[in-house]
């Protein structure tokens, strides 16, 4: 377990690693992406210049910082790569890149139509499947008597991107939304899965306020409602896809499109192990390539208070960016803010900070102090800072959490409970994939109805992440507290005690119900930041998925779909609307391949 630097009083402080300071860090690394070039220099003007060609904005991939000395350029876009000898080429339709959530809809349904194309995957299996998507008005929910409010869920988006977003393009998912669920239900339902479509309200927190409008989120159980047997959607695809005769082309790493004078993209190059092969692909290009999060230096550049809140990884590791970039190289715009998919779950031990660790950037391969989700962590509880002070509203989205500590000493924050753990996050009612606590300690409950707790937590105990005491004055010792910062948070449990006996709390408005006493031992202490899931801001598009140029005109020949696209997000994923970012991706890319089998 990574662990930055720690002050005197045995608290750990920021390191210079998180946030912007990172980014100095890592061009000063000279890290692969990474062109690192002093302010002012013919160099530096050469990066900004081609920022405002490939992105329509000014500095958009050049990022100027200040270590104190000189400022320097990070220029994560870079120019095309130089190709060289192209070993093998071939010819198709339509060419999909990327096989995730999007690529393998995508290449089924094209599978089942008998087009022409190609699936090429830069690694040598299929994507991580969501499981989780939302859908608008689907027979699971219609058949519950359940609509959806369209005018207000479209709102809502807007609300949450703050205006930046595609208003056509929202549109175009909401109305072929259903068209997607049904393709995918067709086969799950057919492999013997049952789809589980039962949240209608959220019951608490920042998203439930009168502006929370519910839709449709949609994921699959076996006929007991668990999740042994249950077919990987990603994986069911492929087999559709093989089914019918098609094979997907792994180990194609993609390296830069093709385009004629005109503008027009024909196809792309990829690296294999024979050498570069190139594709030409008749009808267009689809780009289902995901985000940037697995490139730090996009990521520093692009969206420093993710470097300066995340402590843990829940990304695909091919996810690089690299077809945005190419899409950029062709003369695509990319959305101006950052979005991020951070949920509040990323465990570390004790005196971790939040950023890349120390040692990885000196070693040239930045990494994250952790890995995974610690499930617990999004449960409303008492939350501090290292000062030992509460500073949030708990009873949130998952991101808020991270985003707020990032302003806080270390980027971390530390959550506590007592014994009475299973009982409160009953009454919680977290919904979406958080519910998964609720549903998860039922596990362990024992005849006499409390939680064996120990088994629980088996794993965190054991590896030193969660921390357990008999009392909190011993819990704050092993969390690291000392000498103020302990008095304040011995101070900040008594008073959270007292908020939750008057059932009020007037210090930052948490739900009553969600309010929780400190009193019952054993007490558990989780030191937490965020864990970074994927970039959801990408190339612009319309509502016909194709990208757009610096003219915001399209691309002829080019699409994108999923998290390698943007028009729709803008500083974070709005969680309480649960699954739209899957089912958007799946949504786009079924659009795409009905759009370009019609032509």
């Amino acid at each position: 377990m990574g662990t930055n630097v720690t002050n005197e009083g045995g608290i750990s402080r920021r390191s210079f690693l998180g946030g912007v300071a990172g980014v100095g860090a890592l061009a000063a690394m000279g890290l692969a992406g990474c062109s690192p070039k002093a302010a002012g220099t013919t160099g530096a003007e050469s990066a900004s210049s081609s920022a405002s060609a490939a992105t329509g904005v000014a500095d958009n991939n050049a990022v100027a910082v200040d270590d104190g000395s000189a400022a320097i350029t990070v220029d994560w876009l870079g120019a095309p790569p130089e190709i060289g000898d192209i070993t093998e080429t071939k010819d198709t339709d339509l060419l999909i890149v990327g096989a995730g959530n999007g690529g393998m809809i995508a290449g089924a349904y094209a599978s089942d139509q008998k087009m022409d194309f190609i699936l090429c995957e830069k690694g040598t299996e299929v994507g991580a499947t969501r499981h989780w998507f939302n859908a608008v008005d689907t027979k699971p929910f219609t058949d519950q008597g359940y609509h959806t409010d369209r005018a207000r869920l479209h709102g809502e988006w807007a609300r949450y991107s703050s205006g930046t977003c595609d208003h056509n393009l929202i549109n175009m998912w909401m109305n072929e939304s259903n068209d997607m669920f049904e393709y995918v239900d067709k086969y799950m339902s057919e492999a013997g899965a049952v789809v589980i479509a039962d949240e209608f309200e959220m019951p608490g927190g920042m998203g439930a306020t009168p502006f929370y409008t519910p839709c449709g989120e949609h994921h699959y159980g076996n006929a007991e409602g668990g999740r042994d047997g249950v077919p990987v959607r990603n994986e069911l695809f492929e087999k559709v896809m093989n089914d019918n005769g098609y094979e997907i082309s792994y180990k194609h790493e993609l390296v830069k499109l093709v385009t004629e004078d005109s503008g027009k993209v024909t196809g792309a190059i990829f690296k294999t192990d024979n050498g570069y092969t190139q594709i030409n692909a008749k009808k267009g290009v689809l780009l289902t390539t995901g985000g940037y999060s697995a490139n730090p230096a996009m990521l520093s550049s692009l969206s420093p208070i993710t470097t300066a809140s995340v402590t843990a990884l829940g990304y695909n590791q091919n996810n690089t960016g690299d077809g945005i970039k190419a899409a950029l190289w062709a003369g695509a715009v990319k959305d101006i803010t950052s979005a991020t998919m951070i949920f509040d779950r990323g465990l570390v031990a004790p005196g971790t900070t939040a950023g890349y660790t120390e040692e990885s950037v000196k070693a040239g391969n930045p990494q994250w102090p952790g890995n995974g989700q610690f499930n617990p962590g999004t449960q409303p509880f008492l939350k501090v800072n290292l000062r030992g002070e509460r500073f949030a509203l708990e009873s949130a989205d998952y991101d808020y959490l991270p985003h707020a500590a990032a302003q806080q000493p270390g980027g971390v924050y530390i959550s506590v409970w007592d014994g009475n753990f299973g009982d409160d996050v009953q009454r919680f009612h977290t919904l979406g994939c958080s519910a998964g606590t609720r549903t998860g300690v039922l596990g362990v409950k024992k005849e006499d109805g409390t939680y064996d707790l120990d088994k629980y937590f088996e794993k965190e105990l054991a590896d030193g992440r969660l921390q357990k005491a008999d009392t909190l004055d011993e819990l704050a010792d092993k969390l690291g507290f000392d000498a103020d910062a302990k008095k304040t948070f011995l101070a900040t449990c008594e008073r959270y005690n007292e908020l939750y006996d008057n059932q009020e709390d007037v210090d930052f408005g948490k739900e009553p119900y969600r309010l929780s006493e400190l009193r019952t031992p054993p007490f558990f202490g989780a030191t937490l930041g965020g864990t970074l899931l994927t970039t959801i801001d990408g190339v612009r598009i319309n509502a016909d998925c194709q990208a757009l140029n610096t003219d915001f005109e399209p691309i002829e020949g080019l699409y994108c779909a999923g998290d390698c696209s943007g028009s729709l997000f803008s500083g974070n994923y709005p969680d309480q609307m649960h699954g739209v970012a899957c089912g958007r991706t799946m949504t786009e890319a079924l659009h795409v391949v009905k759009l370009v089998a019609a032509k």
